[in-house]
C-alpha cells in the first residue's frame, strides 16, 4: 500500500484517479480548492470520499508542509490547476500563480519531505504550434496562449528539480480527455460534454469553423491505468497520453447525436473566432487578442503519439471513441437531469 496526495481530487480527471486508487489498496489524500471541482465528483458506488477530502490550496505553503510533513507521501498527483482556455487568457495572473507557481510548492513540499515521486498533469496544448505529426514528447514549439505557456513553464521547473535534486518527476501530456465525470455545466465545457448538454436540453450545438479540424481524443479509465503505470521509472520523464489516432468535430457530433437518438438536429457553425465572444475582456485594453491566434486555437490539429507509453510502460488504449461517449453520455444525462 502506497501513500498518495492527489491535487485536484474534486475534478474529472483527479476524482477518478482517487477512486482508482483507492480501489487498488492504496492511501489516498484528496485535496481541492473547489474552483472547479464538484462534491458530487467524490461519490462512487463503491465509496463517498466527500468527508474526506481536504477543502485548500496548493497555493497555500503551510498546509503543503504540514500535509507533506505528517503524512509522509511515497507519490504526488499534481492534477490541480486552471484549465480552461479563457479562463486563462482573461486572468494571465491567477494562471500563472496556480499553475506555475503552484506546481513549485509541490515540487518543493516533494523535494523537502521525500516523496518518492511527483507526477504532473501537463496538457497537449503544449504542442498548440508544432507542425510535426504525431507530436512526440522531445520536440515541443513553444506554446502561444496563456494556458499551454503556464503549463510547459511549469514542466520545466518539474525538470529542474528532477536535474538539480535527483527528484523522480513525470509529466503527463493529456490529449483531450472526456469519460464519467466529465464537466457539462460550464460556461464553456470540453466539446464532448458541451454537445451532450447542448442535445439534451435542446439547444443549438454551436460548431466553430467547418468542424472539419481534428483532434485526439482518450478516454477518461484509459488514462488513468496509464497514471497509476508511471510510478515506475526513475528521473525525468514526459508522457503523451493519446490514442494516436483523430476524429473531426463533426464526425464527433455525430457520434454524440446518434448515440443520444438525435441525427435530426443539425449543428450551427460560426467562424472560429466566435469561440471566444463569452469573453469580452479578451477584447478590451489598448491592445486586442489577435484574431489570428484565436481562428488558430480553433482550428489546429492535434494528434500525439503513444510510442513512448507503449514502449516504457507496456500501455495502450482500450476504451473505443463510441464506447466511451455512450458512458459519457449515461453519466451526463444524470447530472443534468439532476441538476434541472
Amino acid at each position: 500500500m502506497s501513500k498518495i496526495l492527489i491535487t485536484g481530487a474534486a475534478g474529472f480527471i483527479g476524482s477518478q484517479l482517487a477512486y482508482y486508487l483507492w480501489e487498488n489498496g492504496d492511501e489516498v489524500t484528496l485535496l481541492d480548492n473547489f474552483s472547479y471541482g464538484f462534491e458530487d465528483n467524490l461519490i462512487f458506488e463503491k465509496h463517498d470520499f466527500r468527508e474526506e477530502i481536504i477543502h485548500g490550496d496548493i497555493r497555500n505553503k503551510e498546509l503543503l508542509t504540514y500535509l507533506f510533513k505528517t503524512v509522509g507521501f511515497d507519490y504526488v498527483y499534481h492534477i490541480a490547476g486552471i484549465t480552461p482556455l479563457p479562463d486563462c487568457q482573461t486572468n494571465p495572473s491567477l494562471a500563472v500563480e496556480v499553475n506555475v507557481q503552484g506546481t513549485v510548492n509541490i515540487l518543493e513540499a516533494a523535494r523537502m519531505y521525500g516523496a518518492k515521486k511527483v507526477i504532473f498533469a501537463s496538457t497537449s496544448a503544449v504542442y498548440e504550434n508544432n507542425k510535426d505529426f504525431p507530436s512526440k514528447e522531445n520536440h515541443v514549439e513553444p506554446p502561444t496562449l496563456v494556458y499551454p505557456s503556464t503549463k510547459y513553464t511549469a514542466e520545466q521547473f518539474c525538470k529542474v528539480y528532477a536535474e538539480c535534486y535527483g527528484m523522480n518527476v513525470t509529466c503527463m501530456r493529456f490529449a483531450n480527455v472526456y469519460g464519467p465525470h466529465l464537466d457539462c455545466l460550464r460556461t464553456q465545457p470540453p466539446v464532448v460534454g458541451y454537445m451532450i448538454r447542448q442535445l439534451y436540453q435542446g439547444k443549438t450545438v454551436e460548431l466553430h469553423s467547418d468542424g472539419k479540424q481534428q483532434r485526439d481524443f482518450v478516454y477518461v479509465e484509459d488514462l488513468v491505468r496509464l497514471l497509476a503505470l508511471v510510478q515506475q521509472g526513475e528521473g525525468f520523464d514526459v508522457v503523451n497520453v493519446s490514442t494516436q489516432s483523430v476524429i473531426s468535430i463533426n464526425e464527433l457530433y455525430a457520434v454524440v447525436a446518434e448515440l443520444m437518438g438525435k441525427t435530426d438536429v443539425k449543428p450551427q457553425y460560426f467562424e472560429a473566432e466566435h469561440f471566444w465572444h463569452n469573453y469580452p475582456d479578451l477584447y478590451n485594453g489598448k491592445y486586442r487578442i489577435s484574431e489570428e491566434v484565436l481562428s488558430h486555437e480553433v482550428c489546429k490539429y492535434t494528434l500525439l503519439s503513444n510510442e513512448h507509453a507503449k514502449e516504457k510502460y507496456g500501455w495502450k488504449p482500450e476504451v473505443s471513441l463510441r464506447d466511451g461517449v455512450q458512458k459519457t453520455i449515461d453519466f451526463s444525462i444524470k447530472v443534468l437531469q439532476e441538476k434541472a
